[in-house]
C-alpha cells in the first residue's frame, strides 16, 4: 500500500526540526534508523494483533518492512510504552503548579508571590512550607539548590524565593527539558494522529498561524498567547487537581490526560517578487 502523498509531505515537514535537533546533538542517521526499527517492532506488537492475539514475527515483518531475523531479535528487547517520569521532575511540576494556582500563594494580579525562604520567616506562605505540603521526604534546601541550578527560581535581596516562570520549565537542566520534550511532543503527535485517522471523538487540536507580520506584532502576540495560555493551563490544572482527589476514591478504570499550549515564530519565507 502506497501512503498518501499529502501524508509523506507532512512527514517531511514535521521531521525537519527533529532532524536538525538530532544532528546538533550527535544522533546520526544510523542511530536513528536503529531506534526507528525498534519502535516499529514495538508498535506493531502492541497495536496490530489480530483477534486479540499477539502478531507473529511474519506479520510484524509484513506490516513494518523490518527483516524477520531483526524482528525476532528486537522482540526480545521490546520497550515498555510507559513513560517513567523522573522523581525530581514530578515533584517540581507539583510544586510549581501549587505555587501558581493556590490563592494564598498568588498576588492580586494572580501571579505567584515571592515566598520567604524559611517557615520561620513566612509561616505557611514560605517556600519551606510549600515543599513540606507536597512532600515530607525531601528537604526544602535541597530542592531550592536544584531549582537555582535549573534557573526555575531566584533569591531576591529580601531572602525571598521568586518563581522565574509561571510553569515548571527549566532554563537549564538537560534531563528535565528532555523529559518534557518527549512527553509533550508525544501527546501532541498522538492527538493529531488520532484526528488524522478519523477516530472519534476528535481531540482538541487548534492553532492560529499568520505570515507577513512585523517583529513587534509577533512580540505582542507572543505576550498575549503566554498570558491567556497560562490562564487556560492553570484553570485546567485546578479542575484536574480536584478531579484527581475525587477519583482516587473510585474503582473505575483510570486514564491520563495532557493539556498544553505552545507558541513559535521564525522568519517567513520570501514570496516571489518580494525583492522587486
Amino acid at each position: 500500500m502506497t501512503p498518501p502523498a499529502s501524508l509523506v509531505a507532512a512527514l517531511r515537514h514535521l521531521l525537519r526540526p527533529l532532524v536538525r535537533l538530532l544532528t546538533s546533538q550527535g544522533v546520526t542517521y544510523p542511530m536513528l534508523a536503529d531506534l526507528l526499527k525498534q519502535t516499529y517492532v514495538d508498535v506493531a506488537v502492541q497495536h496490530f494483533g489480530l483477534d486479540g492475539e499477539t502478531p507473529t514475527d511474519s506479520r510484524v515483518t509484513l506490516l513494518t518492512g523490518v527483516h524477520r531475523k531483526d524482528v525476532k531479535r528486537l522482540r526480545a528487547t521490546t520497550q515498555s510504552p510507559a513513560e517513567p517520569m523522573p522523581e525530581m521532575v514530578a515533584l517540581g511540576a507539583q510544586l510549581a503548579a501549587a505555587w501558581t494556582t493556590r490563592r494564598e500563594l498568588r498576588d492580586r494580579s494572580g501571579r505567584p508571590r515571592p515566598l520567604p525562604r524559611l517557615a520561620s520567616q513566612g509561616g505557611s506562605r514560605s517556600f519551606e512550607a510549600l515543599v513540606a505540603s507536597i512532600s515530607k521526604d525531601i528537604r526544602a534546601r535541597s530542592l531550592l539548590d536544584e531549582w537555582l541550578r535549573l534557573g526555575v527560581v531566584e533569591i531576591d535581596d529580601q531572602d525571598r524565593v521568586r518563581l522565574r516562570a509561571s510553569a515548571f520549565v527549566p532554563s537549564r537542566g538537560y534531563e528535565e527539558k528532555a523529559f518534557y520534550f518527549g512527553h509533550n511532543l508525544h501527546d501532541h503527535a498522538a492527538a493529531a494522529a488520532h484526528n488524522l485517522a478519523g477516530a472519534t471523538p476528535p481531540f482538541l487540536e487548534r492553532s492560529v498561524h499568520y505570515q507577513g507580520l512585523d517583529a513587534a506584532s509577533v512580540a505582542h502576540l507572543a505576550a498575549l498567547a503566554e498570558k491567556h495560555g497560562m490562564a487556560a493551563v492553570q484553570t485546567v490544572y485546578r479542575s484536574a487537581r480536584e478531579s484527581a482527589a475525587r477519583d482516587r476514591k473510585s474503582d473505575a478504570p483510570k486514564q491520563r490526560m495532557t493539556f498544553g499550549v505552545y507558541f513559535y515564530s521564525e522568519p517567513a519565507p520570501e514570496e516571489p517578487g518580494d525583492k522587486e
